[in-house]
């Protein structure tokens, strides 16, 4: 019988028998001979050694640049979604159809926008950081929001300073005058409060313009609690110790004596430190600018439109406020040209709004009239000697006097009448006002439109001509303005540069003149820009009156030269609205000043250079 297997239940040795078994040796045998040849191998090898000299001194290694490939991307556009449209109702189909009429397009896809895209700084090296900057949406989708309410649309050019300020640590946006420094900079803070990238910030500013700030944070950031810090000492050393404030807005003077009587350890730290009207520490041995420099911070933002004012040293002053340039750093052109390029935002309206119509400016050369040339030249020369005799006691003051008075003489001699300049207003007016265009006259003299009221009434009595200056009582003021806009026979306002400067919208006025030169070009081109504005549809014909021969000729000469240095360190541009006032050095220099000092002479000059305080010279 077999089981299921196959196999028979008889038992296994009744079938097979024992096998056949033998042991084989696996060692392979090997004999030792006495030649003693094997016994090498249990030798250990000799090693032999040799020196090498090292280098002493390593070579010049140049500074490593990370260099960032650039990622490649592909677009794909996908196809709209199936639209599910409502049947036709059978009504439809009797009535005649009408044809959809749409308005033409502009020229130029104006729709399409280029989105403002986050760039990270050149000192994030860690893939975290730059990943930050390059996984953020557009600025235009971030700010478009429900949470970040924006009161009006930012021009393209400021979504770019938006953007270049969110990812900068050190920032000096110098935009000219008029393009929105304080809008970018508000939009800027509202993005890194939001985002944690700082929570405690400080803000500088000249005391009449905190009130700005504040009207400004209202309109563009509601939600960001701001704290004025003012007060008597107490209540300022309070508002500095207060936690929760994430935004404090002080001004230069009550910070330094804040910050003098705190111990250092006591100090207040800040993620952010914002400067306005930076050019407040362009002195490095100032107080403000040791104060300022001395406040811990993260970050570090000025805004100017005036970077240099007199020397290229000033320029550095700030880039040791904003931590790149060590303490006393003596950087030669060259290298500020290089730092500008990476740390200096500037915009100017010639190149950022290009709608807006031109500025054409010209400088009217004239000669003085036979009378009035002989009273200035007796004036200069006897003011010259009276200040030589003074010697080493004479004073900025004493100059100054003296250069006011032949202004004063170049624009009409006061015992003739006599006035190159009036003679050519006259003459342009009369074109003017029978073209029907309108005109701005400014001067710095009260006293001196006053007269042009008086000539110009008696010579083109057509002109309409209008005064508007400190004098004229302010009920009186707005009916002036509205006559000089809505009468066509008003072709001529008469205003002053400290009353009409700042304020005013008049860009219905196709002509500026400037009768006489004001120290600082800055506040020149807040007057002009009272006409060229948004909102200006012709060109603006900007005429400035030089008397040849004069002071005016010579104060033109250097601010022109002041000029050259600024555009020289931050590139090319309209450098019109920097502000490039004439220091005691240079108000010295526009007369040969010498005083006698034994057998000989020597030049009388100031001890120390100090730029002139134009609210000290406003008519």
């Amino acid at each position: 019988m077999t089981d299921e297997f196959g196999q028979s239940d008889s038992r296994p040795d009744e079938i097979l028998s024992n096998p056949d078994c033998a042991q084989v040796p696996l060692g392979i045998p090997t004999d030792l001979h006495m030649a003693g040849m094997n016994a090498a191998l249990h030798r250990w090898p000799s090693v032999e050694t040799q020196s090498v000299p090292m280098l002493g001194k390593a070579p010049f290694v140049p500074a490593w640049k990370p260099h960032w490939q650039k990622v490649k991307v592909f677009r794909l556009t996908f196809p709209d979604g199936m639209e599910f449209l409502p049947p036709k109702k059978e009504d439809d189909d009797d009535k005649p159809k009408l044809k959809t009429l749409k308005p033409p397009k502009a020229k130029g896809d104006a729709s399409k926008k280029k989105p403002t895209r986050l760039k990270a700084p050149e000192d994030a090296l860690s893939l975290e950081d730059r990943l930050f900057y390059v996984l953020q949406p557009p600025l235009q989708t971030w700010l478009s929001g429900q949470e970040l309410i924006m009161p009006f649309e930012p021009f393209p050019y400021q979504y770019e300073g938006i953007a270049w300020l969110f990812a900068q640590k050190s920032a000096l946006l110098a935009d000219e005058m008029g393009l929105g420094k304080t809008m970018q900079t508000i939009t800027a803070l509202r993005l890194l409060l939001r985002s944690g990238r700082v929570r405690r910030v400080l803000l500088a500013c000249p005391k009449p313009l905190i009130p700005n700030w504040q009207r400004e944070f209202k309109l563009w950031a509601e939600e960001l609690p701001i704290v004025t810090v003012e007060g008597d000492t107490n209540r300022r050393n309070m508002l500095w110790k207060m936690p929760g404030n994430p935004i404090l807005i002080c001004n230069y003077e009550s910070m330094v004596r804040d910050f003098d009587n705190m111990h250092e350890d006591d100090r207040p730290e800040f993620d952010l430190l914002i400067l306005d009207e930076a050019q407040r520490i362009k002195n490095r041995n100032s107080r403000t600018s040791e104060v300022t420099k001395d406040i811990s911070r993260k970050r570090s933002w000025a805004l100017t439109g005036t970077p240099i004012e007199n020397r290229p040293e000033e320029m550095v002053s700030l880039f040791e406020f904003m931590e790149i340039v060590p303490p006393r750093g003596t950087p030669d052109l060259r290298q500020l040209q290089k730092l500008s390029e990476v740390y200096v935002l500037r915009r100017t309206k010639d190149l950022v709004m290009t709608d807006l119509p031109p500025r054409l400016d010209r400088d009217e050369h004239l000669e003085l009239l036979p009378a009035q040339e002989h009273a200035y030249k007796t004036a200069e020369k006897e003011g010259v000697i009276q200040l030589n005799d003074m010697g080493e006691s004479i004073s900025i003051q004493h100059v100054f006097e003296l250069v006011l008075r032949l202004k004063q003489i170049s624009n009409y001699d006061p015992l003739t009448g006599e006035s190159a300049k009036m003679d050519r207003l006259a003459a342009e007016m009369e074109e003017i006002a029978a073209s029907g265009g309108k005109a701005i006259l400014f001067s710095q003299w009260t006293k001196t439109l006053d007269w042009i009221k008086d000539e110009m009434t008696k010579r083109v009595p057509e002109a309409g001509t209008l005064i508007y200056h400190g004098g004229v009582p302010t009920k009186k003021r707005e009916p002036i303005l509205d006559q000089f806009e809505n009468d066509p026979s008003s072709n001529l306002l008469l205003m002053s540069y400290g009353t009409g400067a700042v304020g005013l919208n008049l860009q219905f006025a196709g002509y500026v003149f400037l009768y006489d030169r004001w120290w600082n070009p800055a506040v020149e081109d807040q007057a002009i820009n009272r006409a060229h504005r948004i909102g200006q549809k012709s060109p603006v014909i900007v005429t400035k009156y030089i008397c040849k021969d004069t002071v005016e000729e010579r104060i033109d000469l250097v601010l022109q030269q002041k000029r050259e240095l600024f555009k020289a360190i931050l590139g090319d541009g309209d450098t019109s609205t920097e502000s490039l006032s004439m220091n005691a050095s240079e108000i010295f220099g526009l007369f040969d000043l010498k005083a006698k000092a034994g057998k000989g002479t020597k030049k009388i000059g100031p001890e120390k250079s100090e730029g002139l305080d134009d609210s000290k010279h406003a008519a």
